[in-house]
């Protein structure tokens, strides 16, 4: 078995186009399966490793949720 790994910039025209196409292709194949991988952007997760090591906290819970929203 081959596993080919794409990056694809699905926010492009020829990124959407063949992410359809592929998916219309191969949608009933028992021989290929389209495995997809979600990434993520650097920034946003250094923001979140970063928040993650902070003591600066504020806990939002269901009461107080729409006070904490500013």
């Amino acid at each position: 078995m081959t596993t080919i790994t794409l990056k694809i910039n699905e926010n492009t025209k020829k990124g959407k186009a063949f992410l359809e196409m592929t998916r219309v292709f191969f949608e009933n194949s028992k021989e290929i399966e389209i495995i997809e991988e979600i990434t993520y952007n650097a920034e946003f997760v250094k923001m979140i490793e970063k928040a993650h090591k902070s003591t600066n906290r504020t806990r939002v819970t269901a009461k107080n949720l729409w006070e904490n929203i500013q």
